[in-house]
């Protein structure tokens, strides 16, 4: 099968954009490292990422390189130069204060292999894996995806059991509301009779005070004189 030849004009996606610097830089390091190995050269080799990450490869020192470099170019008036741009002085002290960092390279090809790895993760840059590697990614995410059904589970089970508690804690507070509801009307029902007793009393009394004044009139002389009321006897 015959590659199609990559076109050199900027990657729009930016995730392919990244694995192809990725790919790309990696193997500029490699073949840096090949060429001072088998050609006994002295390289030194400074890489930014368009997000400004510095990846470094260097035969001896990059600090020695970069020194011979400028010597080298103030000796031949530039001659050595293989384009009419020039690294000015401050570039030049941008260098030298950039590489001093010795680990900088090793760090930030974690944090490129990090951000490429979660990029695939997240379903983006998978043109350029191999099947081996979409199998991988496919258990990771199956593995991943079972620690968050199982994460899933464990709250839903938490919260069944603080809503079964809630429950019980319902359920004991309207016992207890309904037990002195039960308790305030019996004592409004035996309170109620008492009531009712006094009112029979009282008509009971009343009854009996009436029967005795209608006998009081009943005892009246009901005897018929005729006559003048002096000559009665």
């Amino acid at each position: 099968m015959v590659r199609g030849k990559t076109q050199m004009k900027r990657i729009e996606n930016a995730a392919s954009r990244q694995v192809t610097f990725s790919k790309r830089r990696n193997g500029l390091l490699k073949k840096a490292f090949e060429l001072s190995v088998l050609c006994d050269a002295e390289v030194a080799l400074i890489i930014f990422s368009p997000r400004g990450k510095l990846y470094e490869f260097a035969s001896s020192s990059i600090n020695k390189t970069i020194e011979r470099y400028t010597q080298r170019r103030t000796k031949d008036g530039g001659s050595c130069l293989t384009s009419n741009k020039t690294i000015s002085e401050d570039d030049h002290h941008d260098l030298q204060a950039a590489v001093s960092k010795e680990d900088s390279f090793s760090m930030a090809k974690k944090i490129d292999h990090l951000e490429v790895s979660k990029m695939k993760l997240l379903g983006d840059g998978l043109e350029s894996c191999s099947f081996q590697e979409l199998h991988q990614i496919e258990n990771q995410l199956e593995r991943s995806l079972a620690k968050i059904r199982a994460r899933k589970n464990q709250l839903y089970r938490e919260q069944i059991e603080k809503l079964k508690q809630e429950e019980k804690t319902l359920l004991e507070h309207n016992a207890k509301l309904r037990q002195q509801v039960q308790c305030g009307m019996l004592q409004k029902v035996s309170s109620g009779s008492e009531e009712k007793e006094d009112q029979v009393l009282v008509v009971v009394n009343n009854n009996n005070n009436a029967h005795d004044h209608h006998r009081h009139n009943m005892d009246v002389e009901t005897e018929l004189f005729i006559g003048l009321p002096e000559r009665r006897k």
